[in-house]
């Protein structure tokens, strides 16, 4: 049988989505939970999510979507109102998104990273009534209680004998799908109307929460089920955070449309991933580029290859990954797309460029509006011609990334919902950029396209860099370390490590006679999740400044995490839960790739 080509495979996958969404034109009303309920009348008692620990099926689901629902009902939760949703992945995490949105109220996803003042923050910005969160995370929320606003009513879900005073939703929604069947119809929802807040951490400053409307959800749905050819038979594998978009909504909601079922598990598992994708019988899964990376480092085990799995899709994966992770484990098709969450930059590479991000066929040019633009190195501005419009890069020039911004509902994934912080949304959009008035969503990523019309990441711009899958905020993570004891400045900024995914984080810091290692490790260990936390710290005598009071950052970054004889270099071991002293031999063992991160 003959093997399509690359343009005939990225032909089908564009026609295929664009042919999935176009349902949608004589459905504008239509919402993903409103749509559980029909697809449990189509599908009945085939699988539609499972975990660890439970299998939902159609039926089932529609049913916990409605019980949700209505327990948001009764609590007068609606239009305007949202509730922050703190819980590991599961199949009863989807059922809860789906069933308080259906009641038209907001959820706010949390990151279940989050601790201290990161989750005061996020809730306090999501401006949330309620909190749902797992017994697991007790400790944390009563953490954070005393700062939290005093109305707020905190809803547990699973066994908490510790905390009598805590309802459980879980207890109070089983009651409701025990009773009788009620025959009042659920409220109708807007499309436009938000469904989730979803937080990035942006370029600056601490996450802010998108807002993402029911009409991009049920749009995005549609598009990477007609993109992934998803049938009913296929079975998605998904390892990725339920709290973000692309393991929360995007995957599920492909896979949902279309009949599929999605194999849900609480985290990511070198070790049990190939075992499972096997013995679950997937055919698709969805990953992150560290996934990727962490795969084709582990030691090889007879299941990798026994899959029957037929494609993977996702983001990050590295051009030096890429090959070797497809040849060794026989991945019959990579889709590797971009897109941010809450703006109007969407790239798909559906023809299998290795390192690539998205193409955009010459057909579909005048549908799918993104330019890059020349910034000033120096200041991230963007430059301008003499007539006050950006100057567009040429073919292999590095520039930032900007999607057009429609302003219509017909076309949700082209609009800009905006953040909970207004100051912040309107940061993200600039005007007069091909042609007077006209609003592009700015992505904060810098990017390059090659003659071929092919895009590749380079780079954040500005105050952010990216680490095991997360946007991380380096004034958030100096802020915390300004606080330690004995730190009297801090400058963060992400640094690339040979063969690693991203950057990891590193912070220079002067200090003074009350610093000590294990204060600056307890500090950062209470206020930042993982994934923020500095692997490398360099004490240094004094930080340059600009004439404008801001720190040099380019001297340190190109430095990186080397031995100086003048700086100590302190390296956070996560074998052993402390700092070591970065030294030539350590430095070597990190150069080649010999040390576990």
């Amino acid at each position: 049988m003959a093997v399509p080509s690359a343009q005939k495979l990225e032909r089908q996958s564009w026609l295929g989505a664009l042919e999935s969404v176009s349902v949608l034109q004589a459905r504008p009303d239509a919402t993903l939970p409103a749509l559980c309920h029909e697809l449990a009348q189509t599908h009945g008692d085939r699988q539609a999510l499972c975990d660890e620990h439970q299998s939902l099926s159609f039926a089932a689901l529609g049913g916990r979507v409605s019980g949700y629902a209505r327990w948001a009902l009764a609590q007068d939760l609606g239009p305007g109102q949202t509730v922050g949703l703190l819980m590991h992945n599961s199949a009863e995490y989807a059922a809860i998104w789906l069933g308080l949105s259906q009641a038209g109220c907001a959820v706010a996803l949390l990151n279940t990273s989050l601790a201290a003042d990161a989750l005061v923050h996020c809730v306090t910005a999501a401006a949330s009534s309620h909190l749902v969160f797992a017994a697991c995370f007790l400790p944390v929320v009563q953490a954070a209680m005393l700062r939290l606003p005093a109305a707020m009513r905190y809803w547990i879900h699973g066994d908490a004998e510790c905390a009598p005073d805590h309802p459980r939703i879980d207890l109070a929604v089983h009651d409701i799908l025990s009773a009788p069947p009620q025959l009042t119809a659920l409220p109708a929802l807007d499309p436009q109307s938000v469904a989730l807040l979803v937080y990035t951490s942006g370029t600056t400053g601490l996450p802010k929460a998108a807002r993402l409307t029911h009409a991009r959800i049920i749009e995005w749905s549609f598009w990477f089920a007609g993109l992934l050819d998803v049938k009913p038979t296929d079975r998605l594998y998904n390892c990725l955070p339920l709290y973000h978009s692309t393991g929360g909504i995007v995957a599920i909601g492909a896979t949902l449309v279309r009949g599929g079922a999605v194999v849900i598990r609480e985290r990511f598992s070198a070790s049990r991933f190939w075992e499972d994708v096997v013995d679950e019988n997937c055919t698709i899964f969805f990953y992150i580029g560290e996934l990727c990376r962490y795969l084709t480092q582990a030691p090889p085990r007879p299941s990798e290859t026994e899959h029957r799995l037929r494609l993977c899709c996702g983001n990050g994966l590295a051009p030096a990954v890429w090959q070797p992770f497809q040849a060794r484990f026989n991945i019959p098709r990579i889709i590797e797309f971009y897109a941010a969450t809450e703006g109007s930059v969407s790239l798909y590479n559906c023809a299998g460029r290795p390192g690539a991000i998205g193409h955009v066929p010459a057909f579909l040019k005048h549908s799918f509006p993104v330019v890059l633009v020349r910034t000033a190195p120096e200041t991230g501005e963007v430059l301008r011609d003499r007539d006050g419009l950006c100057i567009m890069c040429k073919a292999d020039e590095i520039g930032e990334a900007l999607g057009k911004i429609s302003g219509t509902a017909a076309m949700p994934a082209r609009q800009f919902d905006g953040y909970t912080d207004t100051a912040a949304s309107a940061r993200k959009v600039l005007f007069d950029v091909l042609t007077p008035g006209d609003a592009w969503f700015r992505t904060g990523d810098l990017m390059r396209e090659d003659s071929e019309g092919y895009y590749y990441f380079v780079e954040r711009l500005g105050d952010t860099f990216r680490w095991k899958g997360e946007n991380v905020s380096t004034e958030e993570v100096a802020n915390v370390l300004r606080g330690c004891p004995g730190v009297r400045e801090a400058v963060v900024f992400g640094v690339p490590i040979p063969s690693v995914e991203g950057r990891a984080g590193m912070a220079a810091i002067t200090v003074d006679q009350d610093f000590s290692l294990p204060s600056l490790l307890a500090e950062v260990e209470g206020h930042l999740p993982d994934y923020a936390r500095p692997l490398f710290v360099r004490i240094c005598q004094t930080l340059d400044l600009t004439g404008t009071f801001k720190y040099k950052k380019d001297r340190l970054a190109r430095a990186g995490f080397a031995p100086s004889a003048g700086d100590l270099v302190w390296f956070y071991d996560r074998t052993k839960g402390s700092f070591r002293v970065c030294d030539e031999a350590l430095y070597q063992q990190l150069l080649s790739g010999n040390l576990r991160l």
